[in-house]
């Protein structure tokens, strides 16, 4: 989406706020089911602030307005936001309050604070209401957006489609048993089921309402009887409708959700406050009985099945053959000082994985951030920013694709020229983490918090860490971010990633550097939870590395490698050169042998 925002857009929403006798607004990231990504239609935060980030929340008083937003985004946000009214919120940071401390503290009472139900969760809304103190009216059903975005974009609209069991491992009515017996397990007679993701792998059914995420909006209600999907009907062709007749799915317009749920009576509802709506938990909380509990089909949809995991592997080696193509052209392209930006390496790689037979998507928007550019982290590049790639430096590209065998999301350093002893240093220390990572073995029961200490061990031994998580869950044909797995040293609840691990679950190890105003570096390989041995002591698990491409050889220092890691550096090396040696080029052959060499 471009976005044209008028320089008063915020006082042409505060002048609307005041008509609706409102002292506060808040706008969040978020769609009606509480996604990472959006579509078009719900970019609201994006679109009112000029921040373009995948996550952080709005807040608009009658004379200012503040955005929070988390340290992948810090600097995004500060250059976003220059010139306009309103200012930086570094959430997590020291003295910065969160945001229920922050109308605490700026309201009076009487006040009322604006919402809309709809797209803030159950969760945000009660902690409102518990964390201010004073006394303060929080109107949840008040959409003051669409009178003031007069051009807003329409809900997106994709035809669904169905991912045969080939791809998938396990039938809808295999996984709507699994379901039902979680249910009863919670003894609850009926669930509430509004994440987009988990929707989408319970009916193995797939679209493209999200840009790079293949759901579709969506409602379901499961009972022990039925099952209800609540949706736009025009997104069904008639295979697709054949495919839910057999399976005994009922089809309902995407907006009766909310009526059907007021009309409960005497349930027994299982739901998740940190994933429903506030309107859809209001409209059901009186007549009947809530049970808060995580989604079950979050963890179902995490432990791949073996036929997913299969699958995995085969998307890695097609993802690794783009990568190593894409690699060798930046490589010798610079040094035969070919012209190549941040935009045009984008469209290198994009187009080299559509290419790929069973490619469906990217997995996300790339990153290609070259020098300074890479210490932001989620760096976009646009016409206004890109740097022509003709100097010394590091080009850090972030990627991946949706394939029909699964998602990919793979980030490599690349040294262009000569690097400073520095550079090196950290481009080494970097490497070393996201291998004793991988190296992990550990008891099962481990969490994400108990593991994430081994990446960040070498970097904080240079008294320097990294804003964000070490790694996050990643789906099969669904987000590139997937809960609730992860790698992070504290509890960050708001992300929902520090699930037990289990064999099955795949999760990324990207441990990173960044100097504002230098470079970043970050390294990225996906990895599988797998057994390890049982013994006296119990039962102990690990990881297998999925990625399958080269980690550039150039700016490391052999001197800081352990004979172990080196070893690991070249273990995996051999497998890279082995498994994508007969899918090249003889040059692009000979360059790759040269650069998975054993150091």
């Amino acid at each position: 989406m471009k976005l044209v925002i008028p320089m008063d857009i915020i006082e042409i929403l505060q002048d609307y706020m005041i008509k609706q006798n409102l002292d506060a607004y808040i706008i969040p990231t978020s769609d009606f089911h509480n996604s990472e990504y959006v579509s078009d239609y719900f970019k609201a935060r994006a679109y009112f602030s000029g921040f373009t980030g995948s996550a952080g929340t709005l807040v608009i008083l009658r004379k200012n307005a503040y955005l929070w937003t988390d340290g992948r985004y810090y600097l995004q946000a500060a250059k976003q936001i220059e010139g306009r009214p309103i200012i930086l919120m570094k959430q997590g940071q020291p003295n910065v309050p969160t945001i229920s401390e922050f109308l605490n503290k700026n309201l009076k009472e009487n006040n009322k604070i604006g919402l809309d139900g709809r797209v803030v969760t159950a969760n945000f809304v009660l902690d409102l209401k518990k964390n201010i103190t004073i006394p303060v009216e929080i109107l949840s059903s008040i959409d003051i957006i669409s009178p003031v975005w007069t051009d807003r974009p329409k809900l997106p609209f994709s035809v669904l489609y169905k991912l045969d069991p080939f791809f998938s491992g396990k039938s809808f009515t295999e996984k709507i048993k699994d379901v039902r017996q979680a249910m009863k397990k919670a003894k609850a007679d009926t669930f509430i089921l509004s994440a987009l993701e988990d929707q989408a792998w319970l009916y193995n059914l797939r679209a493209n309402d999200i840009p790079h995420t293949p759901v579709f909006l969506a409602f379901t209600l499961i009972t022990q009887e039925q099952v209800t999907l609540f949706i736009d009907s025009n997104k069904i062709d008639l295979t697709i409708e054949k495919y839910l007749d057999e399976n005994d799915i009922n089809i309902h317009s995407y907006f009766d959700i909310f009526d059907t749920v007021k009309n409960l009576k005497g349930k027994t509802i299982l739901m998740d406050f940190k994933r429903i709506n506030y309107q859809l938990y209001s409209s059901c909380c009186q007549n009947n009985t809530i049970i808060n509990q995580e989604d079950p089909t979050l963890l179902l949809k995490a432990i791949k099945n073996s036929t997913e995991i299969k699958n995995i592997r085969l998307a890695h080696i097609k993802d690794g053959v783009a990568f190593t193509k894409f690699m060798y052209k930046v490589k010798t392209g610079y040094e035969k000082k070919e012209e190549m930006s941040e935009l045009s390496l984008i469209e290198e790689i994009d187009g080299l994985r559509a290419k790929n037979e069973g490619f469906v998507d990217i997995s996300f928007q790339t990153i290609c951030a070259y020098k300074d550019h890479g210490a932001m982290m989620h760096y976009s590049a646009n016409p206004q920013s890109v740097y022509p790639i003709d100097d010394h430096g590091f080009l850090l590209i972030d990627s991946g694709g949706h394939y029909l065998e699964g998602t990919t999301d793979i980030t490599r350093t690349l040294l262009l020229g000569k690097p400073t002893d520095e550079m090196k240093v950290h481009y080494t220390t970097v490497l070393k983490s996201m291998i004793a990572l991988a190296n992990a073995t550990f008891l099962k029961g481990c969490r994400g918090i108990s593991l994430d200490v081994l990446a960040r061990e070498p970097i904080w031994k240079l008294l320097m860490d990294y804003k964000c998580g070490t790694g996050h869950g990643v789906g099969y044909l669904l987000s590139v971010h997937e809960a609730p797995n992860g790698f992070r040293w504290h509890i960050a609840p708001e992300r929902n990633d520090i699930a037990v691990f289990a064999p099955g679950m795949v999760t990324t190890d990207e441990p990173g550097i960044y100097i504002e105003n230098k470079y970043g570096i970050r390294i990225e390989n996906e990895l599988l939870c797998v057994p390890k041995a049982t013994t006296p002591y119990g039962e102990f698990l690990g990881f297998e590395t999925l990625t399958i491409a080269p980690i550039d050889i150039d700016a490391i220092k052999p001197s800081l490698l352990t004979k172990e890691e080196k070893e690991w550096l070249n273990q995996y090396h051999e497998t890279v050169y082995k498994t994508l040696e007969s899918y090249l080029s003889t040059e692009e052959k000979e360059w790759l042998e040269k650069y998975t060499k054993k150091i």
